[in-house]
């Protein structure tokens, strides 16, 4: 008897440490509104199954009205068990869409063989899922991108990309038709791995369009594990670090205006110097 009731305060934890990660990334960058029809993208893994779930949860008791729908794309790939999110939302007893589009043909027919199909599948996965959107009349299209991604494409954007850029919380879309939001932004990967064990998911593998792995991506990951397991709190600080951004002390002149610096006006080099010290407490 203690043992299960010591898995079921687990399993409690768990589920309100995501709440509160979801719910003060949604308040912190104003993802949901009053009113809002949020249409949350299904793609059958562990994290869109997690934001649903977490989603539904924090509507019944928020502050706000709002309105959820679930979209998943059905790309035409050979295995893609499609009677799976159907049954599962069915059961769920929440609105859902399923959009069919051979996007899987597409690629297979633009990209040689061999090579990795993230790319160009990801871009037109993007603009499908803009357009069903504006058909359903969603004001939000949620992602179920997790802080571990955020990351991961930090470090990609850094090593072989020379740009310090992430990926944002909530962006408006190049036609400035739509808002994209990230409700799982704070919360870490390991968190939704257990609660999809938890929860018993009925995940769908991601690989089944045949492409090579994402090994960039592979790499950055495998990196953040080395990281926290070698130096516990360093990923947690360098996630830190992207809310904690000072432009004057780095190199981009776009940002701020070094050109425009100037001494401090009526004081020397010496005095200038001497103005910054601390003060020094007389014993």
């Amino acid at each position: 008897m203690g043992d299960i009731r010591k898995v079921l305060f687990e399993e409690n934890k768990l589920e309100k440490k995501l709440c509160r990660l979801v719910g003060q990334a949604i308040g912190d960058f104003g993802m949901i509104e009053d009113g809002d029809k949020v249409m949350v993208c299904m793609s059958g893994g562990k994290d869109s199954y997690a934001m649903l779930d977490i989603l539904m949860k924090l509507r019944e008791r928020a502050p706000i009205s709002f309105n959820l729908v679930a979209v998943n794309l059905d790309q035409n790939q050979p295995g893609f068990p499609r009677e799976t999110l159907p049954n599962y939302l069915k059961n769920l007893g929440v609105p859902f869409h399923i959009e069919e589009q051979d996007t899987y043909g597409i690629v297979k027919r633009v990209i040689p063989e061999g090579k990795t199909t993230c790319g160009l599948c990801s871009r037109l996965r993007r603009g499908i899922l803009y357009r069903v959107a504006g058909e359903l009349g969603a004001t939000k299209i949620a992602l179920g991108h997790h802080r571990d991604d955020i990351l991961e494409t930090l470090l990609m954007n850094m090593f072989h990309g020379g740009k310090l850029k992430g990926m944002p919380p909530k962006l408006k879309s190049d036609d400035g038709k739509h808002i994209v939001i990230r409700p799982l932004a704070y919360v870490p990967e390991s968190y939704l791995e257990r609660y999809a064990r938890q929860m018993d998911f009925p995940i769908i593998p991601c690989n089944l369009c045949g492409s090579q792995e994402n090994l960039q991506r592979n790499a950055m990951k495998a990196l953040l594990k080395e990281w926290e397991k070698k130096f516990p709190g360093r990923v947690e600080s360098l996630f830190s670090s992207l809310q904690n951004v000072v432009p004057s002390h780095l190199m981009d002149d776009s940002q701020f205006d070094f050109k425009g610096l100037s001494q401090v006006e009526g004081l020397s080099d010496s005095e200038e110097l001497s103005a910054w010290q601390p003060i020094q407490m007389i014993p």
